[in-house]
């Protein structure tokens, strides 16, 4: 059995290499079609496209990806063509809570933003919109943030007859763009359907409104990103948190020049989100070597010279301050790709 891989799922080598003997890594934007033909398994992450003209011929009968999304991944063709697919669902949503609220805190910080008055909109609850929820309710520790409201908006899951968190109730779109003083994304990237989310925000959706902030964890074509620029020379947007862009790792200059933080990819990147999808992904790999997912699989603890603060904030941002990312993206934006595949160590919690 061979198996192709992303090299640079974190702790997973050794894991594969103990199901057979047969084990190529590589960077998973160069993986080929020569690589995967006589393949059996593919582990990718969302830089890899896996679609007919990779798998075409192939004996790749599974493809894991080691990520929630999985627009990367054209379903349709692989299931018409008999190959399994399986993504991590959850993966890392509590990571990208934990790069919402440091946002949020640093917008507090930085930028005089009062959240004990906005109101927050998030769009898309599954996995991790469910986490953004819970990190900014639940708050720190010692220091909740106290946002004055929280608005939901998810058209499917409110069309599937799903019911919101207790207390709270379902909204549009049109509502968010109403109320909320400051949007999180935290959906799928679809282009067909009713609920299609590609330039979900342009400038229909920006017209008329101000001084808004806007936060982007999700996936980069949900926001057009010229509309956006043309809101915030209006007045539209006053601060953006950027982590996903259109095109990936050639991003906009402009957007990266002017967003408060803007960071390559990586909202989601804990050792703790990237410890959970090596699991998931192994157990997916495991089942079809009818063994038992028994690898012990744990985070770097932190570093023995680390000290938290007996401040709540001053420790949440001790532990994760996205605007270390941000300076190093804004300084080596042409570094987009090594920034992410070389991601210093960062936990969730002491």
């Amino acid at each position: 059995m061979k198996i192709v891989a992303d090299d640079k799922i974190p702790y997973i080598e050794p894991c594969l290499r103990a199901l057979t003997d047969d084990v190529v890594m590589k960077p998973g934007q160069d993986i080929t079609a020569a690589d995967v033909r006589d393949a059996h398994i593919l582990v990718v992450r969302t830089r890899t496209r896996c679609d007919a003209s990779l798998l075409s011929g192939s004996s790749v009968f599974l493809v894991a990806t080691a990520t929630i999304g999985y627009d990367h991944l054209d379903t349709r063709w692989l299931e018409e063509h008999g190959i399994a697919w399986a993504n991590c669902p959850g993966c890392n949503a509590s990571s990208v809570g934990q790069y919402v609220n440091s946002s949020l805190l640093q917008l507090q910080r930085q930028r005089g933003v009062d959240l004990k008055g906005c109101t927050l909109g998030i769009v898309g609850v599954g996995h991790v919109g469910t986490a953004v929820w819970r990190s900014v309710t639940e708050g720190i520790p010692g220091a909740p943030l106290g946002l004055r409201r929280i608005l939901f908006c998810d058209p499917p899951r409110q069309q599937a007859g799903d019911t919101p968190p207790e207390g709270y109730e379902w909204c549009s779109l049109e509502r968010i763009r109403e109320e909320a003083d400051i949007i999180t994304l935290h959906t799928p990237l679809t282009r067909e359907g009713d609920n299609a989310t590609w330039h979900l925000l342009d400038d229909a959706f920006f017209e008329g409104l101000h001084g808004r902030i806007l936060i982007n964890a999700a996936r980069g074509g949900i926001v057009d990103e010229q509309a956006l620029l043309r809101a915030m020379s209006g007045g539209a947007v006053s601060d953006v948190v950027i982590d996903t862009w259109e095109s990936e790792p050639h991003i906009n200059d402009e957007l990266l020049r002017r967003a408060f933080i803007a960071t390559p990819h990586i909202a989601g990147y804990s050792a703790d989100g990237k410890t959970n999808a090596t699991r998931m992904t192994l157990r997916h790999v495991c089942r079809f070597f009818f063994r038992p997912m028994d690898f012990d699989i744990q985070p770097p603890s932190l570093p023995a010279d680390f000290h938290p603060s007996s401040d709540a904030e001053e420790r949440a941002l001790q532990l994760y301050d996205p605007c270390r990312d941000s300076e190093r993206l804004k300084a080596s934006p042409e570094t987009f790709e090594w920034q992410r595949g070389h991601y210093p160590l960062r936990r969730e919690m002491v």
